[in-house]
């Protein structure tokens, strides 16, 4: 991305996409003599024309994010994430990784609608980020976000108002779970404790998509296992799972797949097994390896 050519001209940078011309697609020619073996042959593509047409709409069923030419510069010397494209699937847990400053936390906040891109797209259901797909993403930020003030039940109330597809009782089944007392005020518990408290609230709704910035960050290494169980567990098996962390071998065993971000670059996206088959290592120790100093 090119912060002064894209001040002087936007569409430049965009894929310009082919021209279609009328009558690019030309039939046969009145008055011509079609045999029947011509005609099989016609039917024959059609069939399986009509294959590959079922093939790719399955395949868009199949696809959740849509992300093309996406750029967030906040001025010129300052480029978070750079002309990144990526198609996300459905039913996967994915890692997002890199080091600070590789636009990991931008990319999330974007897919959450909070920041709007400098250019590029983001879809998701096919749909532009917008109230309908903010509608469909769960999005668990990496601080406390919570009134301190208020106890876990009255909050538990509040999602149940302002999110459609969440389920107290699910809810209500973890905290009881982890010894958590409902009628606790948020600002008595721990760190460790209320962002156990806010994954709760992210993983029992019944979401698309589910987001989470540094899910197991603040709690110790007892409580990860429980967090991971919980986010295996208690996901829409049809949604996808999004994972911002630095503890890559904490998390390794659950991820399906990782993208490796970098000064605002996708660097590399692929599946986990796919990364220990070629390279012959973990997950963590092959980032240790494309990110040492």
């Amino acid at each position: 991305f090119s912060w002064a050519e894209g001040k002087r001209d936007p569409e430049t940078l965009r894929e310009r996409k082919p021209a279609v011309f009328a009558g690019e697609k030309v039939g046969r020619q009145r008055g011509s003599v079609i045999s029947s073996e011509d005609e099989g042959k016609e039917g024959n593509n059609e069939i399986e024309g009509d294959k590959a047409v079922g093939e790719q709409e399955k395949a868009k069923m199949s696809e959740l994010i849509e992300i093309v030419g996406l750029t967030k510069a906040y001025d010129e010397r300052h480029v978070a994430v750079n002309n990144i494209t990526l198609t996300l699937p459905r039913g996967k847990i994915i890692g997002l990784l890199g080091p600070n400053g590789s636009g990991k936390t931008t990319l999330i906040k974007m897919l959450n609608g909070l920041l709007t891109p400098t250019l590029g797209s983001i879809r998701i259901n096919g749909q532009e980020v917008g109230p309908a797909t903010k509608a469909r993403v769960a999005y668990l930020p990496d601080r406390t976000y919570l009134a301190g003030n208020k106890k876990i039940y009255e909050i538990l109330e509040y999602f149940c108002d302002f999110y459609s597809d969440f389920s107290r009782e699910r809810a209500s089944g973890m905290l009881q779970s982890l010894g958590i007392d409902a009628t606790a005020r948020m600002n008595t518990l721990s760190k460790g404790t209320k962002e156990k408290v806010q994954l709760i609230l992210v993983m029992s709704r019944n979401a698309d998509l589910y987001v989470l910035d540094e899910p197991i960050a603040g709690v110790d290494p007892a409580a990860r296992d429980y967090i991971l169980r919980t986010i295996v567990n208690n996901y829409n098996p049809a949604a996808s799972v999004l994972i911002s962390t630095h503890l890559i071998g904490d998390i390794e065993q659950i991820l399906d797949e990782v993208i490796f971000m970098r000064y605002g670059y996708l660097v590399l996206y692929n599946s986990a097994d796919n990364i220990r088959q070629q390279h012959g290592k973990s997950v963590d120790a092959y980032f240790r390896e494309v990110f040492a100093c």
